[in-house]
């Protein structure tokens, strides 16, 4: 998968969180849920951008695990939007899932870029030859 097609795929899903939003209902749940879940779904995908600009691969690494956090953490707001029946599972299993995709792919992202990072580290620490 491209960096954009990741990219888009982010965006697409920030959008459908501000969709998911607007549909909760209007009781002390649905607004607490809706305002942990604006700031967690829209995270992802500006935090994921950031990375793809990263000055060193640490930094890479460290913005693109605050965007795999803010997933996870919506992640959990949508199964408990399901658990508790604010919206009807049929039209939260779709972005359940795509957020569970997502979630996947940022995470063996990460495991690459470390493994990477990793042989950098042993590739600048071997002595030079003479």
């Amino acid at each position: 998968m491209k960096p954009d097609d990741l990219s888009e795929r982010l965006l697409g899903l920030a959008v459908r969180v501000g969709k998911v939003v607007d549909a909760l209902p209007d009781t002390r749940l649905g607004q607490h849920i809706a305002g942990q879940l604006v700031r967690s779904g829209t995270s992802p995908a500006p935090n994921y951008e950031e990375a793809c600009a990263a000055e060193s691969r640490r930094d890479f690494i460290h913005k693109l695990r605050i965007s795999l956090k803010e997933l996870r953490e919506t992640r959990c707001w949508i199964r408990l939007i399901m658990r508790s029946e604010l919206l009807p599972e049929a039209r939260m299993s779709e972005i359940a899932n795509e957020t569970d995709e997502l979630c996947k792919i940022l995470g063996q992202s990460l495991v690459t870029a470390r493994k990477n990072e990793e042989r950098a580290k042993v590739e600048r620490t071997k002595p030079t030859p003479k």
